[in-house]
């Protein structure tokens, strides 16, 4: 049988991006899957409270951000849960169960992505301009580069 340019196209990419999750769980254990529970929870916590200050969100705001922690944390839950899942059969894995978990992951990112796009937009209506410019640098480039280029580098 052979394979059309787009379901070429379409399994090579699932292949580089299932590639791309193993390097990642290989080279960056502590950040893409830590697998000490609670280490997971409280980064996820910690990025919050991070997230909460950096904005400086305010009394008025507390409600919204709120709702905005709360899919942050239910994302982190859901995340935790199917990751775990790889972790734990990774070694029983078939090449074809190792991609139907990547995708189960990626979709649940995505669907977390879209849950929390609009409380967040709803969060930044409201927010000051000096907020909205401190939310677009963070989002822009990420934590770690932010908190750089502030410290005076590139």
């Amino acid at each position: 049988m052979k394979l059309s340019g787009n379901q070429f196209t379409y399994a090579s990419a699932r292949l580089i991006a299932a590639a791309t999750l193993a390097v990642t769980m290989v080279l960056a254990p502590g950040v893409a899957l830590a697998t000490d529970k609670n280490a997971r929870e409280d980064r996820v916590e910690l990025r919050i409270k991070d997230m909460h200050a950096k904005l400086k969100i305010t009394p008025a705001q507390e409600e919204q951000w709120g709702k905005v922690a709360q899919a942050m944390l239910d994302d982190a839950k859901t995340m935790d849960t199917l990751t775990q899942a790889r972790i734990d059969h990774a070694k029983d894995m078939t090449a074809v169960d190792d991609l139907k978990s990547y995708g189960e992951i990626t979709d649940a990112h995505a669907a977390g992505i879209k849950k929390l796009t609009p409380l967040f937009t709803d969060l930044y209506a409201g927010m000051s301009d000096a907020q909205k410019k401190e939310a677009d640098a963070l989002f822009r480039h990420g934590e770690h580069k932010h908190s750089h280029k502030k410290s005076g580098g590139k």
